[in-house]
C-alpha cells in the first residue's frame, strides 16, 4: 500500500510517515534520517476507507518519560510489521489471522491532551510543546459524555478489510503497552462497501460524507486536513482527530416518516440529493424557497447546519464508521421519552482537520444547539488527538520528545 504525498509540508525538522509500500517493511527506528526530510503522513487518514475499524485509547500509567518513549518505539516498529503482514519482533503472535489475505491494514497513532498535562501536572515535560490546536473541546449543548468512553492520553486507530485483522492489531499493541499504558475505552466500527466511488450509508439509511474536502488534492488537503505550516514543527505532516461516539435512537428514527427524515437530514434519502434536487453532488438548496416562501432546505436541517457555506467555509474530513454494541438499558436521554432496553448503536464519528477550533468546533457549536437531528442522537463519548507525521527511520512522536 502506498501512502499519499498530498498536502506536502516542510517543518524545521521533517518527518516521513510509516509506509508499507508494495508490502515492504518501513525502516527501523535506529536508521539515520535526514534532518530536513519531506513531511509525509501517517496512514489511515486519507487512505481509502476500509470496511472495518477498531479504535482504542489508553491512559499512561507511568511517570517516567523514557518509558513513554520506549513504548512509542515499540508501537512504531510493531505497526510497521503488522501493516507489512510480518511477525512483530519479540512478541508471540496470537495466530487468529493466519491465512487471511488482503488485509489492507493501516495503523494511526495519536496523542491526547493528557500526554501534555493531566490533573494540573506536566508529567513528562512536554506541556510547552502542546499545540494550540489541541485545545480542550468545549462542552457542547446536549453532550452526555460518559467518562468511561471519553478521553485518553494515547489513541490507536486500526482499519482493515475485516474485523479480525483490526482486533488482532489492537491486541498486539495493547500487549506491548502492558505496565506503561492501560486501555481506557475502545469501539469497533463497520462500513460495508457500497461500490467504488459510492458514498456509504449510515444506520439511518442516508449517505454519509457527501460534502468532504478532496483529500487527494494537495491544495485541498493542505488547507483542511494537514497541520498548518505555522503549527509546531513536530506536528508537520500530521492532522488532528476529533472522535465521537454518537448513539442514535434507531427505534425512534425507524418510526419516523421518510418525509420527515428527509426534512431533518436536508437531503433525499434514496439519491442523497439536496431537497428538490436529483443528484447527490448538486449544490445544497440553501437559498431556494418553496411556493409558500419557506426554505426548501429547512433552516435547522442537518445538511444546512453542516454546510461550509453556513460555517465560514469550514470543512473537516469525515471518515466515520457505524457501530453496534447490542442492547443496553436507557434511563436518561437515549431516548428521553421511555426507559428500557434499547439498541446501543450509532456512529463512530472520526473527523480529521487542520485545527479542531476552526473545524469540528466551529461546525458543531451551532449544530449542537439547533440541529433537528439532535432529537435522535446523543454524543456519549469520544476524544481529541494530535496525530503527527513521522521522521524517516524514527518513531511516532520522536520530534516531540526531542523538541
Amino acid at each position: 500500500m502506498t501512502h499519499s504525498n498530498s498536502g506536502l509540508r516542510l517543518g524545521r525538522r521533517g518527518f516521513l510517515a510509516t509506509t508499507a509500500a508494495a508490502g515492504g517493511v518501513a525502516a527501523s527506528a535506529d536508521q539515520v534520517f535526514a534532518i530536513e526530510s519531506p513531511a509525509l503522513h501517517q496512514p489511515g487518514i486519507i487512505t481509502a476507507q476500509q470496511p472495518c475499524a477498531y479504535f482504542i485509547t489508553f491512559d499512561l500509567a507511568t511517570t517516567k518519560r523514557d518509558e513513554v518513549v520506549a513504548l512509542l518505539r515499540r508501537w512504531t516498529e510493531a505497526a510497521d510489521a503488522l501493516m507489512a503482514g510480518v511477525s512483530v519482533h519479540g512478541l508471540a503472535d496470537s495466530g487468529e489471522i493466519d491465512g487471511l489475505k488482503d488485509r489492507d491494514l493501516t495503523i494511526t497513532i495519536g496523542f491526547g491532551p493528557g500526554l501534555f498535562q493531566k490533573d494540573g501536572k506536566d508529567r513528562y515535560g512536554l506541556n510547552t510543546h502542546r499545540p494550540e490546536a489541541l485545545a480542550d473541546l468545549p462542552r457542547f449543548t446536549g453532550d452526555q459524555l460518559v467518562p468511561a468512553r471519553t478521553g485518553g492520553d494515547l489513541c490507536i486507530q486500526c482499519c482493515a478489510n475485516d474485523p479480525q485483522t483490526t482486533l488482532h492489531a489492537s491486541r498486539a499493541l495493547t500487549r506491548l503497552a502492558y505496565g506503561v499504558a492501560d486501555p481506557r475505552w475502545a469501539q469497533a466500527g463497520f462500513l460495508p462497501s457500497f461500490g467504488k466511488g459510492k458514498t456509504p450509508r449510515n444506520l439511518m439509511g442516508f449517505k454519509d460524507g457527501t460534502i468532504n474536502p478532496d483529500s487527494q488534492n494537495p491544495q485541498s488537503a493542505g488547507r483542511y486536513i494537514w497541520a498548518a505550516d505555522t503549527d509546531l514543527p513536530w506536528m508537520q505532516g500530521g492532522s488532528y482527530l476529533v472522535s465521537r461516539i454518537i448513539r442514535i435512537a434507531l427505534e425512534h428514527w425507524d418510526r419516523t416518516p421518510v418525509s420527515f427524515q428527509e426534512e431533518t437530514m436536508g437531503r433525499e434519502k434514496q439519491s442523497g440529493a439536496p431537497i428538490g434536487g436529483h443528484d447527490e453532488f448538486e449544490p445544497l438548496t440553501l437559498a431556494q424557497k418553496d411556493h409558500d416562501g419557506n426554505p426548501v432546505t429547512a433552516q435547522n436541517s442537518h445538511a444546512r447546519l453542516a454546510a461550509p457555506e453556513e460555517n465560514g467555509g469550514a470543512q473537516i474530513l469525515r471518515r466515520a464508521y457505524s457501530y453496534d454494541n447490542g442492547l443496553s438499558f436507557t434511563a436518561e436521554r437515549w431516548p428521553p421519552w421511555r426507559q428500557g432496553m434499547e439498541m446501543d448503536a450509532g456512529l463512530l464519528f472520526m473527523s480529521w482537520q487542520q485545527d479542531p477550533r476552526t473545524g469540528f468546533t466551529r461546525i458543531f457549536e451551532r449544530m449542537s444547539k439547533f440541529d433537528m437531528m439532535n432529537q435522535y442522537t446523543t454524543h456519549i463519548g469520544g476524544g481529541l488527538f494530535a496525530c503527527p507525521g513521522r521522521r524517516k527511520g524514527g518513531y511516532i512522536g520522536q520530534a516531540l520528545f526531542e523538541a
